[in-house]
């Protein structure tokens, strides 16, 4: 049984959707939801959080209605709360062949990740199609995230991972990066299959050390093995790996959900607050559908915000970006939920 003093609890708010809560306790931590507007029509939004003062990113999805399916570039200029797009990673003279060729039927590329080290943005992106793990994690980098700056260029840096069918019992989309306590990256990814991975990566180059293989961290216990999208994050003594669950990208018939597990190592295992494996179908819920805010997944966090996507079933099922200052209880785990 939980710990916590919360009695059996709420139903979870969602600050762009209008939903309502009820919490049994009136001091119970809550996020702060963003009040969005401009351009939000994101999937999978990588969230760069400028320090104050400073423009907040967005990389998303690519549209495959554009013709190269890139990704997607997103910018604030008043701290995450009005959006525009800037542009895509690339265009069709600067986009990645070698993708093309490794993934063949490839329309976009889904899933970016960012993470910025010693002066460098790497940027991750996942090549794939819809029900085949033939598919590959690529890597781009840049000295700068600001399209009107004179030395703004991305430099494709070629694959970092790939999958194959009959040959890997992973998915290779979906990267998360994150340094552990050393400073040493890790990339969790996965979608399906086997489940989310972890992999140990090496600076400067951004890419799996030599030797390094994949191991599990979090899978279901049922087919067709629904988690997808880890993101992991370090707060206080514990890294805490967020996953989405269920089903994706069905518009108003999405069941897409977010729930989170922690370990005190960055190599696991995780646990929810009942001590349940993550390998073994564990992981706290953190947000679920609640009034017209439908399927919440594809999320990623930065400075303590927490970006995701979400179908607005008043808008038809169309999907949107929504961002929430993160919360924490007093037993250490984080909440998304907003206030009533």
């Amino acid at each position: 049984m939980r710990k916590t003093v919360v009695a059996l609890v709420a139903v979870a708010l969602v600050g762009g959707a209008g939903a309502a809560a009820v919490w049994a306790r009136p001091d119970a931590p809550a996020a702060t939801a963003l009040s969005l507007s401009g351009d939000i029509h994101t999937h999978d939004p990588a969230l760069v959080a400028g320090a104050e003062g400073e423009p907040w990113y967005v990389f998303s999805t690519g549209d495959v209605r554009e013709g190269l399916g890139a990704p997607q570039i997103r910018r604030s200029t008043d701290d995450g709360l009005t959006w525009e797009l800037v542009g895509t990673v690339w265009d069709a003279s600067t986009r990645p062949e070698w993708a093309y060729e490794a993934v063949p039927g490839v329309s976009n590329f889904w899933a970016p990740e960012v993470i910025e080290h010693d002066g460098t943005f790497y940027l991750y992106y996942s090549a794939s199609t819809f029900g085949s793990n033939r598919s590959a994690i690529g890597l781009t980098t840049n000295t700068t995230l600001d399209p009107d700056d004179p030395d703004y260029a991305w430099v494709d840096q070629g694959q970092v991972l790939a999958s194959e069918p009959g040959e890997t019992n992973y998915n290779a989309i979906d990267p998360g990066v994150i340094e552990d306590a050393d400073g040493t990256p890790w990339m969790a990814f996965g979608s399906f299959w086997g489940g989310i991975q972890l992999v140990e990566l090496a600076w400067p180059s951004g890419k799996p050390v030599e030797g390094a293989s994949p191991e599990t961290i979090a899978s279901r216990t049922s087919p067709p093995n629904a988690i997808e999208a880890p993101y992991l994050v370090r707060h206080d003594d514990w890294y805490y790996l967020f996953v989405s669950r269920d089903s994706c990208c069905q518009g108003s018939d999405s069941t897409y959900n977010i729930a989170v597990g922690r370990s005190a190592e960055i190599t696991g295992p995780y646990v929810d607050r009942s001590g349940k494996d993550m390998t073994l179908d564990g992981g706290e819920q953190l947000l679920a559908t609640t009034g017209d805010m439908v399927g919440p997944g594809g999320q990623s966090v930065s400075r303590g915000y927490l970006a995701f996507h979400y179908y607005d079933a008043a808008a038809g099922g169309d999907f949107r970006l929504e961002i929430r200052e993160l919360d924490w209880d007093d037993e250490g785990w984080p909440v998304a939920t907003t206030a009533p």
